[in-house]
């Protein structure tokens, strides 16, 4: 399984290469971006390195690692991800902070959920309880939250 370029009404979904690096550097500057996911703002050396990592995949044959980059307007604006184990695919999703609001991340996951579906994937994520942005976009997917933690991040399902 591979990550197969797509596009919704407003937006172009790109499988993930190393070269795009140096743009979603910009995208992911935010440290405001880190609030319930933690970690800081990669240097764009840093963020080429995972995404060579993502690209390679985890080397599972059961598993695999599904990235785009999200394009709106000729300018990346954030990130879609899925990775899949079995018949599950776990799904998330980051907006760069200037383009947040928009309904952007709603839309790219309504598209990346009907993708996965085609693919006859279950589709889940983890969310902080507290992300109340990110609960809104699992939703709009058709996910609902469970009472299952794991991490600090409720189940939807």
């Amino acid at each position: 399984m591979i990550a197969e370029p797509f596009s919704t009404a407003r937006l172009s979904l790109l499988p993930l290469e190393p070269r795009y690096a140096g743009e979603m550097a910009v995208v992911l500057a935010d440290p405001a971006l880190y609030a319930f996911t933690g970690g800081e703002p990669p240097t764009v050396t840093e963020l080429a390195a995972r995404y060579e990592r993502q690209v390679a995949g985890p080397g599972r044959a059961d598993e695999y690692w599904l990235n785009w980059v999200i394009r709106a307007g000729g300018e990346l604006i954030g990130y879609l991800q899925s990775t899949v184990t079995g018949t599950t695919a776990e799904i998330a999703w980051v907006i760069g902070s200037a383009w947040q609001g928009h309904g952007y991340a709603k839309e790219a996951a309504v598209g990346l959920v009907d993708w996965l579906k085609a693919q006859d994937l279950r589709v889940i994520a983890h969310i902080h309880p507290d992300h109340v942005a990110s609960a809104a976009v699992a939703s709009a997917v058709g996910l609902s939250r469970t009472e299952q933690i794991d991490d600090g991040e409720h189940l939807w399902a």
